[in-house]
């Protein structure tokens, strides 16, 4: 049973454009996705549908088999279990303090205050923000704000967590943070997708991979064998990853065999040359 199923999804702004133009992706639980795309090309409004906060002029979303219900009672319900991390985190803080911005869901959801407080606790030791939980939200730093959106949505314990150019912001260290939190989560049963421009990222990380392209899912599928595809790449104004542009130009000169899996990481891809290597030298 898919966890997130989007049937036919059309969404058209007031404006006239069309974002998304009968999408149709199957998300399954526990999966690692990664969402691709030039600015504009649909990632973003695609997620907010995947959340309630935009409803389709066409088409249906069903959360565990269920269309979505946009009663207010059904999308606080929805968006307990489907989180979304924004790009901007200043479009996500309201609350006086990042302690009460990241207690304030899990007591509006009616959570005691003792396990809120452990909940917020837990989160924020995670997540390196301690230092300054109680500040205003408003004079943190902009990767400061990108940890305490993400705290936001993890301290609720949903099942899906959505998050758009996770670690825009962020500085190494907190970056590798991140990326380790976010390999952690699919152990527990969380679905994770992500939009990024990091195609490296994408190809190690992910699952499937779902590329969009003018309000269209163009492919899908395991990311070596999307982002392996140079044509594919060309016209989605994509880059492709560079272990992946390495490989394609060593197996045209036929220093090694197009016979071989994709390889994912740099360490697969010097064992291919390796091997290679002494089996030339053995003939």
């Amino acid at each position: 049973m898919s966890i997130i199923r989007a049937e036919n999804i059309t969404y058209v702004y007031e404006d006239g454009t069309k974002a998304l133009n009968k999408v149709n992706i199957s998300l399954e639980k526990g999966e690692k996705i990664a969402f691709l795309g030039a600015n504009g090309s649909g990632k973003s409004t695609f997620f907010l549908c995947l959340n309630g906060i935009l409803k389709p002029q066409a088409g249906k979303i069903y959360y565990k088999d269920k269309p979505i219900d946009y009663s207010r009672k059904g999308l606080l319900d929805l968006r307990s279990k489907v989180g979304i991390v924004f790009q901007d985190p200043d479009n996500q803080l309201f609350s006086a303090s990042v302690y009460q911005e990241i207690s304030f869901g899990l007591l509006n959801m009616g959570v005691s205050g003792q396990d809120a407080i452990k909940r917020v606790e837990m989160i924020m030791e995670q997540l390196e923000i301690k230092p300054f939980c109680h500040k205003p939200t408003h004079l943190l730093s902009g990767g400061q704000k990108k940890q305490v959106a993400l705290a936001d949505i993890l301290v609720m314990e949903p099942e899906v967590i959505i998050l758009d150019e996770p670690v825009s912001a962020l500085d190494p260290k907190h970056t590798e943070m991140i990326h380790n939190k976010l390999n952690q989560l699919p152990d527990s049963g969380i679905t994770v997708i992500i939009a990024t421009h990091d195609m490296d990222y994408a190809l190690k990380w992910a699952d499937k991979a779902v590329v969009f392209k003018e309000g269209k899912v163009i492919s899908m599928g395991k990311p070596e064998d999307i982002l392996i595809d140079r044509e594919l790449i060309r016209q989605s104004n994509l880059i492709q990853p560079n272990v992946l542009n390495l490989y394609s130009d060593l197996c045209d000169q036929g220093i090694i065999n197009k016979s071989l899996p994709v390889p994912k990481n740099y360490n697969t891809l010097e064992k291919y040359i390796t091997d290679s290597v002494r089996s030339r030298d053995n003939e």
